[in-house]
């Protein structure tokens, strides 16, 4: 009797000590600052600058185009140094940009009219360039971050167990939806009943504490997994393990790992003493076409080429969806609720990931995820022809770009025939706003809703069965490479996807932007199809026996079982 209740604690704090657990303990606390700074930012820029989306839009785009140019670079820089430096120099660099981005919002907010007067308001511009290009240096830290810790640490830290590796990833997508949820919540409520001042004071204050818990956890874990020293050239294996005071004889972990330990192993290239000037100035480029043409020979290729096709979509949970569902009668109290469920949907992913990998498979897993998604998708088809839906092709989808670039006042110069195609389609003569029919149904934007809050389980265990793929497949040495241009690919896509929408933002246009992204999303799920046939063969659409449940991807560089 006294045996069992002597060993419950010791495994409790095993496992509170544990480094799997410091790396949940580091993520929670990074994401939730991340989360609750690309919230507030936002909403500080809008503020800012008179209510006016422009300094918003300005820097998404700002955000998106450095990821774009510069993924590839930074996978390279997480490659090329010791694992410790990159995890400590992006943390402190994120945070730091971060505190400075507050402290300046600060300053702006608490003067900002005796800003405007100086020097006929130059220097409240340039203020809110250093904003954007400070924000910006940060979101590139974090970019760095997530590469090192979620694609690189928790692999090693895993070792060689799949499963393992499988409940660290969903352990980490769960942690991701809740923090995305809650952060938001947490810091919008400070700055309803504080002020924007007081949210910029506390998101700095937040970003100083937790900067110096996560860079302890991060040593921590560094400490009890003597395998994350093992990077590069024996030398530099040796200088890290000795700078933990590990001998070789009493690293297990290490000795554990062979295939990963071997791949390391790579040649460096020529230092810059030895390049010559132009080579210097045009390595960066040759770095990025040498990561991109790396990502394009991979075996996982078509995977990951088949998880960003699924950004360039109109059906999630962000500003697009949720302008349109305004539009169709929805207040934000029924949209809070529609992000819960889909939060809870996104979970379900995630636990249903682990569940389906270890009946059929990691590659089976990502075929019936994507099924399932694109199955659940099928109902926002349907909505788009259901009662209710305002699709209607015979309204140009260029009515509000084309109203905004000649003005409203111009249209009586046009012709009356061409306005009125322009304009407003078959409606000649628009009804006051008090003689407007109410909407006779929520069946479209709720067929929709249900769609995309169902296919959150789909999307979700897909997203992680590519994440897994991504991490099992590619060499160690160039980890950093190929996930900083998958980063890039996802951003390029969105980036498509915030194009087709500026093209056709009216309503009634919707309904087309809603089945362009399924059939994105069904080619991307055809691309990852093509991956698990070539893989699995015929044996993609069996059950499989729990002694067929190990895959490997067919490739000759492969370092682990999948």
């Amino acid at each position: 009797m006294e045996e069992p209740s002597h060993s419950k604690p010791k495994t409790l704090r095993d496992f509170f000590t544990s480094a799997k657990f410091l790396i949940y303990m580091g993520h929670a606390l990074s994401t939730w600052g991340d989360r609750m700074w690309n919230f507030a930012v936002a909403v500080f820029l809008v503020e800012l600058y008179g209510n006016s989306l422009l300094l918003t839009a300005v820097y998404g785009l700002v955000v998106a185009g450095s990821v774009l140019l510069l993924g590839a670079i930074i996978g390279d820089w997480v490659d090329r140094n010791p694992r410790l430096k990159v995890a400590q120099t992006s943390l402190l660099v994120q945070n730091s940009c971060v505190i400075v981005c507050g402290i300046l919002l600060m300053v702006v907010f608490q003067f900002k009219e005796q800003l405007v007067e100086l020097y006929n308001g130059w220097i409240l511009t340039t203020c809110y360039i250093l904003v954007i290009s400070i924000a910006n240096i940060a979101n590139l830290a974090s970019t760095a971050t997530s590469i090192t810790i979620q694609r690189d640490w928790v692999v090693v830290v895993a070792g060689q167990d799949s499963s393992k590796l499988a409940d660290m990833n969903a352990t980490v997508r769960i942690i991701d939806q809740l923090t995305n949820i809650l952060a938001p919540m947490l810091v919008g409520q400070i700055m309803a009943f504080g002020s924007h001042f007081i949210g910029c004071g506390f998101i700095s204050g937040w970003n100083l504490c937790s900067m110096c818990l996560e860079y302890a956890l991060l040593w921590k874990v560094y400490q009890k997994t003597p395998a994350l020293a093992v990077k590069g050239g024996q030398k530099e294996q040796h200088q890290e393990l000795k700078q933990l005071n590990v001998e070789n004889s009493q690293s297990p972990e290490e000795s554990s790992q062979p295939l990963m330990n071997q791949a390391s192993v790579v040649a460096k290239p020529d230092s810059p003493k030895e390049q010559g000037c132009c080579d210097q100035v045009t390595e960066p480029l040759r770095t990025l076409k040498s990561g991109w043409v790396a990502y394009y020979n991979q075996n996982i290729f078509f995977a990951g080429m088949s998880l960003a096709f699924l950004y360039m979509t109109v059906l999630g949970f962000d500003c697009i969806t949720t302008g349109y569902a305004y539009t169709q009668g929805l207040n934000g109290s029924v949209l809070s609720l529609l992000m819960g469920a889909s939060a809870i949907s996104g979970i379900c992913g995630t636990v249903a990931f682990t569940w389906v990998r270890k009946k059929c498979g990691l590659i089976r897993t990502g075929f019936i995820s994507g099924m399932a998604q694109l199955s659940c998708l099928m109902l926002c088809v349907i909505s788009v022809f259901a009662p209710g839906s305002p699709f209607d092709l015979s309204v140009s989808p260029f009515q509000d770009l084309y109203t905004h670039l000649i003005g409203e006042k111009a249209l009586p110069e046009v012709d009356q025939s061409l306005a009125t195609i322009l304009t407003s389609g078959n409606a000649t003569t628009p009804a006051p706003a008090e003689e407007m029919p109410p909407l006779q149904s929520y069946m479209s934007v709720g067929l929709l809703f249900s769609g995309v809050i169902a296919a959150r389980v789909g999307l979700w265990s897909f997203d992680l069965t590519v994440t897994q793929l991504i991490q099992e497949n590619v060499i160690e040495s160039e980890r950093g490479v190929i996930n900083g241009v998958q980063n890039s690919m996802n951003y390029l896509l969105d980036l498509l996807h915030f194009i087709m929408v500026i093209l056709a933002p009216n309503p009634e246009a919707f309904g087309l932007l809603v089945i362009i992204s399924v059939s994105f999303v069904a080619m991307g799920h055809i691309m990852y199809f093509r991956f698990a046939f070539k893989n699995l063969g015929s044996r993609l659409f069996l059950c499989c026996s729990p002694e067929q449940k190990e895959e490997t991807v067919d490739s000759p560089s492969l370092p682990t079982t999948v």
